[in-house]
C-alpha cells in the first residue's frame, strides 16, 4: 500500500540537513529512539515530522555529551523529571572533572617549581620529565628529585581518573581471506543502497575470520568498502553482481569502541596512536583502518545502551625483524 510522500522526508535529505551518516540514523533506530518507514514505491527509509523533531532532540543531547542509555531513559519517561536528573548528574560530573584538572594543575606547578630550583646537568632529563608523565616515578628518581612521593602518587591517581576511557589495546594478526566486496562507495550508498539487503539474504555464504567476525568496514577519503569473508567453496557466480577480492591480512592494533555517532571511534583511534608510541610498532599508512560490529543481542544492547565495535589500525614494526636478532 502506497503512502503520500508529502508528509515524509527522505533519508538522503535528513543526512544532508543534519550532517549525519545513514549508519548513525540506523543506529538510532536500532536503539528505539526514532522510527522510519518504507513504502512500496520507495526503497529507502522515510521519516515523518515527529521523528525528525525527535532526531533534533537527540542531537542536542548528544552535543551535551549525554549517553544513548540516558537518552533512552529521557524519552521513555513522561514529564521533565528524568531529563533534569540526567543534566544535573552531568553538571556534577563536570564539576568533578574541573576539580581534578585544578588539582592536576597544582601538582604540575609544584613539579615545575622543583625542576626550576634543581641543578640538572642534562637538559634532556627535564624534557623527559615533561613528556612521560606515566613514567614519572622512575624519571624523578633518575633526575635526583627529592620532593614528596605522595605528590607523585596523587598525580598518577588524578591522570588515571581523567583518562579513564583509555581503551584496552592488543596487537593481532588478521589472516588473509577471500571476501565479497561492496566496492568503494559513499556511506549513504553503502547503507541505503542494495548491498546491505543483498548481504542479509546471503548469510549462508559467509564465515568468521577473527573474533567471530565475518565482516570488516574500511573507510578512506569519505568513502567506505564493506568486506564479507566468504566460504572456500563460494564462487563469483554465487556473489554476483558483487565481486570477490583477496584480503592480504596483516598486523593490526585492536581496540573496542563505543559505536554511537562516530566520535568514540575518533577518540579511540587517537589513543591507539598514542599507545603505539611506547611500542616498537607504528601505523602502516599504506593500509586503511578497519572496523567490525561486535555481535550483541537485544538484551545486551539495551543493557549497555550502545553498540560495540572493534577497531583495527594497521601496524608494522619500526625496524624490520630478522630471525638473527637477539
Amino acid at each position: 500500500m502506497g503512502i503520500s510522500m508529502d508528509n515524509f522526508i527522505k533519508i538522503r535529505e535528513v543526512t544532508a540537513r543534519y550532517d549525519l551518516s545513514a549508519r548513525t540514523l540506523r543506529y538510532y533506530e536500532d536503539m528505539g529512539l526514532i522510527r522510519s518507514i518504507r513504502s512500496d514505491e520507495y526503497a529507502y527509509r522515510l521519516y515523518d515530522e515527529a521523528n525528525v523533531t525527535r532526531l533534533e532532540q537527540i542531537l542536542i543531547l548528544r552535543k551535551l555529551n549525554i549517553s544513548i542509555k540516558d537518552i533512552q531513559r529521557i524519552f521513555s519517561a513522561p514529564g521533565s523529571g528524568i531529563v533534569l536528573e540526567v543534566l544535573g548528574k552531568k553538571v556534577d560530573d563536570i564539576d568533578g572533572e574541573i576539580s581534578l584538572l585544578h588539582e592536576l594543575k597544582e601538582i604540575m606547578l609544584e613539579f615545575i617549581r622543583q625542576i626550576e630550583s634543581a641543578d640538572f646537568s642534562r637538559e634532556s632529563d627535564v624534557k623527559l620529565l615533561y613528556e612521560k608523565a606515566k613514567e614519572i616515578k622512575s624519571q624523578l628518581a633518575d633526575t635526583g628529585y627529592h620532593g614528596n612521593p605522595a605528590t607523585v602518587n596523587r598525580l598518577l591517581e588524578v591522570t588515571e581518573k581523567l583518562d579513564s576511557k583509555v581503551p584496552d589495546i592488543m596487537i593481532v594478526r588478521i589472516p588473509a581471506f577471500r571476501a565479497v566486496t561492496s566496492g568503494l562507495v559513499t556511506f549513504e550508498e553503502l547503507f541505503s543502497g542494495d548491498f546491505e539487503p543483498w548481504q542479509e539474504s546471503h548469510n549462508h555464504l559467509f564465515k568468521p575470520v577473527i573474533f567471530d567476525a565475518a565482516d570488516f568496514l574500511c573507510g578512506t577519503d569519505g568513502k567506505a568498502e564493506w568486506l564479507w569473508a566468504v566460504r572456500d567453496e563460494v564462487t563469483q557466480t554465487d556473489t554476483s553482481p558483487y565481486e570477490i577480492t583477496e584480503f592480504p591480512g596483516g598486523l593490526y592494533a585492536a581496540a573496542v569502541s563505543v559505536d554511537e555517532d562516530g566520535e568514540s571511534n575518533n577518540k579511540v583511534r587517537s589513543k591507539m596512536e598514542k599507545w603505539l608510541e611506547n611500542t616498537n610498532f607504528v601505523i602502516d599508512s599504506t593500509r586503511p583502518l578497519m572496523g567490525h560490529m561486535v555481535y550483541v543481542d537485544d538484551e545486551i544492547r539495551q543493557g549497555l545502551g550502545y553498540h560495540q565495535m572493534n577497531l583495527y589500525a594497521p601496524v608494522k614494526l619500526k625496524q624490520p625483524f630478522t630471525k638473527n636478532e637477539t
